[in-house]
């Protein structure tokens, strides 16, 4: 998309900045004299123009970077006002030229940036070059001179042992200091002197950088400790990694004590930039630490005699192999030195860590917001199976969404659950789920409470966000359900969403730091008064208990004296994040962990975890960890920016557009979710973005992108393994009947982005040229197969209903069944046969019921819609009959589907089975 002048919009100041660089660079180059030092004058004036245009542009986002800083762009300014063409297209190419290939980073130019002049990237590189770079914010009113005394007392005080390089960067205002924060990913610290403005000076609105000022002005009359604290409060809401240092005038000691808990560490303003200079440079090194990668990297460089298991260990049944060469060419050495089944030497032990495995799961449970975090190793559906039989006895009830990751179901079926199935929102024009709207939750809940089953009821599972890129409100969800059971756990399934930790907009939406918000706002003395008052009001408005209706009606709060917030998030790191395949996490933020679940939750996580776990997933989980607590904002901001760079040039692009389009979020959560009325929040600019998260029910993550085909006349699967997959090599995330997903990640590029777009063009050119010569008869028969694809069949079906062998009680009014019975009932050949679909029909038409022995999934789309003990129901039949799908696991073609008999439901048979 572009403006009206025809350069781009963006999504992104960074994004804007850097390509801003990169065309003045080649606008410069077009002014680079000839033969004879002479500037060829034609369209030169225009050329200028565009150049002042945007180092206007540039002007005022320079004040938030180090590099190239401000008395480097200065000079730019000088060099053109002065007609130096020569000195400027130097200086901006160095300048562009190092921020491409990040080589200021290393040092390039850091030593003297107060001089006139280039970065001079093709120099010698500084002593400095090699060690991490990042930089720190001071936030202040400076002058000039002060400014300078400041960079060149910190400058002194640089060793060649350090192992980090920084610069500043120096703003004078809260909005300011907000904007530099959320837009330089080079931030790793911030100062905060007592002594700042509260707006900047810059107006960005044109850059569509629109801030809400409404804490800088609040704070505007408060003292400026109080000032200090609240901005502090307002960058850790964005980057809660970012280490917090506060510089005080005045009773410091004091100041301290009381604002301790919010800054890393408080120093006097007055006493010298030693300690501070330390205290930042040890305060990186803290999430800089690897524990478990540098201990294993240790162990696999010392000499070792190995009479253990592992013959691999050390390469030596490789190395000298005749035979198998190739692993070590392929793989490397030193993935062998660090093969080893050794729990000592420097190593840990996973199922008991009490060294750098433990120090390492620490640090991941402080950049993930946890207050305990395990590793697993083989994967989430690992992690989900722990995580249940941790917290579910035999014949709790949990209530968890039927389109849910298969490791759900099964893991229910071994801790002996009874299954309440919620049923999500359905998508039937698309083939697939939404998610569980609030209101089913509810009412589930209700049901429960009201035949007296309530306090059996242990845990509610969702998944967050779905495959899909539904998003839940999370704090909503858990605020409303403990209002109704106080003591209700969660288990967030986010397998896709682990990055959404480190961006302000999504972090809202995970888990742990909606745990961490709710509890917080429980033991807020306001709230309870709140609460107070809200419990009134809703008993005033009835004369006996409050009804039903009126709770489903009424957004719902928690009783502080009773909610306990108990949140269990599962992770695959892997999925979205650094880490080799199968490398998990689980996340805990439990007030009860220790008296009610740490010692169930170890024999789970004994129960499920290997005792040789894969030492290379470990220590890529480590070094995942550290990433993501130093550059996590700026991955994942890209992350978005490729995402919506996909969207745009496929739905503005004059071939594309007439076959595929990106759906949208009101193509995927109908309206009445959504109270914003906002189709495309990012689209529209990231304040409609924030509106949206912080108020509709479900948000879409902009970075899965669904695909609609239809109108290619050809399916998903089809598209995805002929098209995509077999002819150009591109791998797609899931698709359904007439889409495709993809999705970025923290590992996608622009060069991936601009590869699919041109495949899709390819593809689309190919069948537009194709369409073009087909024959009347050929062109209908086109026309059929794009209605069939683009006209919805028959509805996605709901969850039936257990049967009522399998359900508690002679009357079952509640839907909660044993789904454990009915699994290993079919244990049994004897209590089992297969039908064919028509057999099937015919027993239900003669009133029969027929029950399933099995999961049966069809993908797509990818979800079971039977599960053991289930009765078959006409919805699902018609939409089995449906599909034309070759994949549906559970369901043999040749014989039909495997049900369970007669002489199984009978109440005494079943029951020998559990």
């Amino acid at each position: 998309m572009t403006d009206r002048l025809g350069w781009p919009i963006y999504n992104s100041m960074w994004q804007l900045r850097r390509d801003t660089w990169s065309n003045l660079e080649e606008l410069c180059s077009r002014l680079t004299p000839g033969a004879g030092g002479v500037v060829d004058p034609t369209g030169s004036k225009a050329v200028l123009d565009r150049v002042r245009e945007l180092l206007a542009t540039l002007e005022p986002m320079e004040h938030y970077w180090g590099f190239p800083g401000r008395r480097r762009f200065q000079q730019v300014q000088r060099l053109l006002a002065g007609g130096d063409v020569s000195g400027l297209c130097r200086l901006v190419s160095d300048i562009n030229r190092s921020l491409v290939n990040d080589s200021f980073r290393g040092g390039v130019g850091l030593t003297s940036p107060e001089q006139d002049g280039a970065a001079q990237p093709e120099q010698p590189r500084t002593e400095a070059a090699g060690r991490p770079y990042f930089e720190v914010l001071v936030v202040g009113e400076l002058t000039s001179a002060q400014e300078r005394a400041l960079r060149e007392e910190l400058r002194r005080l640089r060793r060649r042992e350090d192992e980090f390089v920084y610069e500043l960067v120096v703003v004078p205002s809260f909005t300011d200091a907000v904007t530099a924060v959320l837009f330089n990913f080079n931030i790793q610290a911030c100062i905060i002197r007592q002594r700042f403005a509260h707006r900047s000076a810059h107006d960005l609105s044109d850059l569509g950088v629109v801030l809400d000022e409404r804490l800088s002005e609040e704070s505007a009359d408060q003292p400026p400790d109080q000032r200090a604290q609240a901005l502090g409060r307002r960058l850790h809401d964005i980057r809660p990694e970012i280490d917090l240092y506060l510089l005080a005038e005045v009773a410091v000691e004091e100041i301290a004590g009381r604002l301790g808990q919010d800054f890393r560490r408080v120093f006097h303003a007055r006493e010298g930039s030693l300690e501070l200079h330390l205290s930042v440079l040890r305060g990186v090194a803290h999430r800089y630490r690897a524990p478990f990668f540098n201990a294993l990297r240790d162990y696999s460089r010392q000499p070792t005699g190995v009479f253990h298991a592992l013959p691999v260990s050390r390469g030596k049944s490789v190395v000298d192999s005749h035979w198998i060469r190739e692993m070590v060419d392929f793989y490397g050495l030193d993935i062998f030195l660090a093969e080893t089944s050794s729990t000592c030497g420097g190593l840990d032990s996973l199922l008991e860590p009490t060294g750098p495995l433990r120090e390492a799961q620490q640090l991941a449970a402080e950049a993930f917001g946890s207050r305990e975090t395990f590793w697993v190793t083989n994967g989430t559906s690992t992690a989900n199976k722990i995580v249940v039989q941790a917290l579910v006895k035999p014949n709790d009830i949990v209530l968890v969404d039927r389109n849910c990751h298969q490791s759900h179901h099964y893991g229910l079926v071994l801790a002996g659950a009874q299954v309440s199935y919620l049923d999500a929102y359905r998508l039937n024009e698309y083939s697939m789920y939404g998610a569980v709207p609030l209101r089913e939750i509810k009412r589930t809940l209700l049901e429960l409470r009201r035949v007296g089953k309530l306090d059996r009821v242990k845990l509610l599972m969702l998944t967050n966000c779905t495959f899909d890129g539904v998003v839940y409100d999370v704090e909503r969800v858990m605020e409303e359900c403990l209002a109704i059971k106080p003591d209700l756990v969660f288990l967030w399934d986010e397998a896709w969403f682990a990055f959404a930790r480190f961006h302000p907009v999504y972090r809202s939406r995970t888990g742990m730091a909606s745990a961490k918000t709710l509890l917080e706002r429980l033991r807020d003395p306001e709230y309870q008064l709140e609460y107070a008052r809200y419990a009134e009001q809703l008993a005033a408005g009835s004369d006996g208990p409050v009804s039903d209706e009126t709770l489903l009606d009424t957004r719902l709060r928690p009783d502080p004296a009773k909610a306990r917030v108990r949140v269990y998030a599962t992770q695959s790191t892997h999925k979205t994040l650094t880490s080799l395949r199968q490398g998990s996490m689980i996340h805990i933020f439990d007030q009860d962990y220790s008296q009610k679940a740490e010692e169930t939750f170890h024999e789970a996580y004994m129960a499920h975890t290997s005792t040789s776990p894969n030492y290379q997933i470990l220590a890529s989980l480590d070094l995942g960890r550290r990433q993501v607590a130093l550059e996590g904002l700026e991955l994942v901001q890209k992350q978005v920016e490729c995402a919506m760079s996909l969207r745009d040039a496929i739905d503005n692009h004059p071939l594309l557009s007439r076959y595929v389009r990106c759906l949208t979020t009101a193509d995927l959560i109908p309206r009445e979710y959504r109270p914003s009325g906002i189709d495309q929040p990012l689209r529209s600019g990231l304040t409609n973005m924030m509106t949206a998260w912080h108020s509709d029910e479900f948000v879409l993550d902009p970075c899965r992108i669904t695909l609609s085909i239809g109108a290619t006349g050809i399916d998903g699967d089809t598209f995805k393994r002929t098209h995509l997959m077999d002819k150009h090599g591109v791998q797609v995330n899931k698709t359904s009947r007439n889409t495709v997903l993809f999705m970025t990640h923290i590992g996608t590029t622009r060069s991936s982005v601009a590869y699919l777009i041109e495949v899709l063009v390819e593809i689309v050119r190919e069948l537009d040229e194709r369409f073009a010569d087909q024959s009347p008869r050929e062109k209908a028969a086109r026309a059929a197969t794009v209605e069939a694809l683009t006209v919805p069949t028959a509805p996605l079906p709901n969850f039936s209903a257990f049967h009522d062998t399998f359900r508690a009680g002679e009357n079952p009014v509640t839907p909660e069944g044993d789904m454990r019975r009915a699994f290993f009932t079919a244990y049994d050949e004897h209590l089992c046969e297969y039908l064919t679909p028509a057999e099937v029909t015919a027993r239900m038409a003669g009133g029969e019921q027929v029950v399933s022995a099995t999961f049966v999934t069809p993908y797509p789309p990818g979800f079971p819609v039977l599960v053991p003990g289930q009765c078959f129901s006409s919805e699902i039949l018609e939409f089995m009959s449906s599909l034309d799908t070759p994949e549906v696991h559970g369901y043999r073609p040749e014989l039909g589907y495997r049900v369970l008999t007669a002489e199984a439901l009978k109440p005494d048979t079943a029951a020998t089975q559990h």
